[in-house]
């Protein structure tokens, strides 16, 4: 679940608090170019007051208009098609001839909402049910890997909380990287017990730790949100860290090094760790995509670009080498 429908979620949570009447829009089916995914929520309030986005803006002025004449004024959900034809399309800012199949839900349940708020903030993975024969909303609680689905009759979510990444090491490209992670909905945590490296971090809404790596982990409570990234390149602090996130249900776990590192650490686990083949094998390192990255701005795009492919379910490209520029000087890399 994005943070911007997170927000919408806090934001109908109030609005019902406070006795207001809203509708909640969601996006059921996207055919061609369309500014926001299937899943994405939009908030629509009595007095016309908006909250998240379908759109690009041309049709979210049609809901209001359809909210403030009556037309969503039934007690039941019901779909609403945008942009079957091209002239629609041009008319709502569709580009491409793109199509918007949405879910209308006129009164939607209040004290599901506040459930639904309620597991989240628990870290419960809930699968919500749009039944539009029936005029039904139900919460059932979800398991990993399962996907939003549509078949024109019911509406299928799945709401999880937030993603978190736990970087260890708050030298340079942590200072890149959790800015672009936070772009990106990730909540952040940086660890460094090291305090030569913490003296002077400043980041916004990032969560600063000095504690151990390893027990840094552990009391995340590592889950299929999150991520481990290893910036240190100090053993002492990232081998113990890698052991028990190879370990955990996080999503993905990584660490910077050379090639001639990587393969050295590799080797290190599989002769002195109780580690499966299969738990060795998720480990990503050099960490990142292989874009040539050398300085630690790029270095941190890499890594995005790698976390973002397998949040998205992408397959990840084969590591080659990229060449240096003739002046390049020998550095470590992500890729």
């Amino acid at each position: 679940m994005q943070s911007v429908d997170l927000q919408v979620l806090a934001t109908v949570c109030r609005w019902a608090a406070a006795g207001h009447r809203f509708a909640l829009v969601t996006v059921a089916r996207t055919w061609g170019s369309a500014p926001r995914p299937p899943g994405a929520w939009l908030a629509l309030r009595d007095d016309g007051l908006v909250e998240g986005s379908v759109s690009g803006g041309c049709i979210e002025d049609d809901l209001i208009a359809r909210m403030r004449d009556g037309r969503l004024g039934s007690a039941a959900p019901f779909a609403l098609s945008y942009g079957l034809t091209k002239d629609e399309a041009t008319r709502f800012g569709l580009p491409c001839g793109g199509t918007l199949e949405l879910v209308v839900e006129p009164a939607p349940d209040a004290s599901l909402l506040d459930a639904l708020a309620a597991r989240l903030a628990a870290r419960r993975l809930v699968r919500r049910e749009v039944d539009l024969a029936r005029g039904t909303v139900r919460l059932l609680d979800e398991q990993r890997g399962a996907a939003l689905h549509w078949d024109g009759s019911r509406l299928t979510t799945v709401h999880g909380p937030q993603w978190r990444l736990l970087i260890v090491g708050a030298g340079q490209i942590a200072r890149y990287l959790a800015p672009m992670a936070q772009a990106l909905d990730y909540e952040v945590t940086v660890c460094d017990p090291r305090e030569e490296y913490t003296t002077g971090w400043q980041l916004r809404g990032t969560r600063l730790v000095t504690t151990m790596p390893d027990d840094t982990l552990l009391d995340l409570q590592p889950d299929g949100r999150l991520a481990v990234v290893a910036l240190t390149h100090d053993p002492k602090l990232d081998d113990m860290l890698l052991l028990e996130a190879l370990k955990s249900p996080a999503f993905y776990v990584g660490a910077i090094g050379s090639r001639a590192n990587t393969a050295r650490r590799r080797e290190r686990f599989e002769q002195h760790f109780d580690l499966t083949p299969e738990e060795l094998a998720r480990l990503h390192g050099p960490v990142g995509l292989a874009i040539g990255s050398r300085t630690p701005p790029e270095i941190a795009v890499a890594i995005v670009a790698e976390l973002t492919a397998l949040r998205n379910g992408v397959a990840l490209p084969l590591r080659t080498e990229a060449p240096l520029p003739a002046a390049a000087t020998a550095v470590c890399t992500a890729a």
